[in-house]
């Protein structure tokens, strides 16, 4: 019988809050109760730290050669779950079972010394693998043209770029053949191109028969790399099955948690502007039809006005309101923006502001869709961005008057056009 590469048998990982991490040495234990007795002395007997289930009850198992997102919201337990499977941090309670050797690439600078150069600290990742040093010279060539560093491969690595420091990690990590390969959201330090050449090669792993754990925000990445995807939640498994239909799930509750709070009908996202961190945030996204009024559902084809409401803590001259349409794997579908799409200039004043965009025909087909805003200063920065503030469900409508309403399962954008003998 085929045994599985991961075996998770009701999995937990307790913390105490308020009390430090854990304490694994006799130092750290002596500290910890010397700062106990202190703070016990001088705030009172009412101090015990709240226990906190980073993971609870979680049970799964994964087959050799199988590719797999583990999907969730920040504090969901992924990066917990991760380090455990890579033997970074004990379990408190249950069994884990790992079947090969696993390369983990779980943040920045993970595994590498500051002090040693890129090229000591290659072979000092090896050898922590377990591979011999004829094997880590075997595969060292391509490890450094893939990472892109031979200028800066005798520079000790404490002098990296944060992108230099996760190439040559990620580069080590899959070269050197581990059974299975753990990797974290550190690949979004890297540039486009690097991602894209991340991603592919962790494909050449996966068609290898090697397993690979991915944990990613970039709901595209897990669509394409992964066949199955588990979604976590407050600790716990909320589902194990496809990675569409995970991305569904995640999608769905994430979205219907930053939904708006009982305003109007026609309110597809609200928040207060003073409550979110930094100096510029989207507070409200709106529907109204061209007239102005409230709009609570919108159909393929409808004209619609979306209005978005900016809050601003600064000034920010030449500024730029972006909306974008998105998929519910996170691929792009439509990008609108102030300037340089459109042409129409503004500056960010302080204070709460609205502007609008008039769509006199919507491209999108039925179906559901992901809608992201943020501001930013044309080919300069993002003052602030983000991909998923809520979501946004198209009717069916028969756009063409041909008596077929056509469905985002078939096409994602429709767009008036007409046809006739060439």
């Amino acid at each position: 019988m085929d045994r599985p590469i991961i075996s998770v048998s009701n999995l937990g990982k307790q913390y105490r809050l308020g009390s430090g991490a854990g304490h694994d040495t006799l130092r750290d234990h002596i500290a910890h109760g010397f700062r106990w007795l202190f703070r016990r002395t001088k705030e009172g007997p009412d101090l015990a730290g709240e226990d906190f289930w980073a993971l609870r009850g979680v049970s799964f198992a994964v087959k050799q050669g199988e590719v797999v997102g583990i999907i969730g919201r920040n504090g969901a337990g992924k990066s917990t779950l991760l380090k455990v499977l890579s033997q970074i941090t004990e379990p408190t309670e249950g069994e884990v079972r790992v079947r090969g050797r696993v390369a983990s690439l779980l943040e920045v600078g993970t595994g590498f010394h500051p002090e040693l150069s890129g090229r000591e600290n290659v072979f000092l990742n090896g050898a922590i693998l377990g591979m011999s040093k004829a094997e880590i010279k075997r595969k060292f060539d391509e490890i450094v043209a893939f990472a892109e560093v031979e200028r800066f491969l005798d520079t000790p690595v404490k002098r990296y770029s944060s992108g230099m420091y996760v190439r040559l990690a990620f580069a080590v990590a899959a070269h050197l053949e581990p059974e299975i390969l753990v990797v974290d959201e550190v690949l979004a330090v890297g540039d486009s191109a690097f991602q894209k050449k991340c991603l592919g090669k962790m494909h050449d792993v996966a068609g290898q028969g090697r397993t690979v754990l991915f944990v990613s925000h970039n709901m595209a990445a897990v669509s394409n790399l992964c066949q199955r995807g588990i979604v976590l939640e407050r600790g716990c498994v909320k589902f194990d099955g496809s990675a569409k239909d995970a991305l569904q799930i995640y999608n769905t509750s994430t979205l219907s948690a930053g939904a708006s709070s009982g305003g109007a009908a026609n309110v597809i996202y609200a928040r207060p502007g003073e409550d979110a961190p930094g100096n510029f945030s989207i507070t409200r996204i709106e529907m109204f039809d061209p007239a102005g009024s409230p709009k609570s559902c919108v159909s393929s084809g409808d004209a619609v006005v979306f209005r978005v409401t900016y809050f601003a803590k600064r000034e920010a001259a030449r500024g730029s309101v972006q909306l974008q349409f998105a998929g519910f794997d996170g691929s792009k579908i439509l990008n609108l923006s102030t300037e340089p799409d459109s042409g129409f200039s503004m500056s960010l004043e302080p204070g709460e502001h609205a502007v609008e965009c008039v769509i006199d025909q919507l491209p999108l087909a039925a179906g559901q869709f992901i809608i992201g805003a943020g501001l930013a200063i044309p080919w300069v920065e993002y003052l602030c961005w983000s991909p998923d503030l809520c979501s946004l469900t198209v009717a069916l409508h028969d756009v063409y008057d041909s008596g077929y309403a056509p469905a985002a399962d078939r096409s994602l954008i429709v767009t008036p056009h007409r046809w006739r003998l060439a």
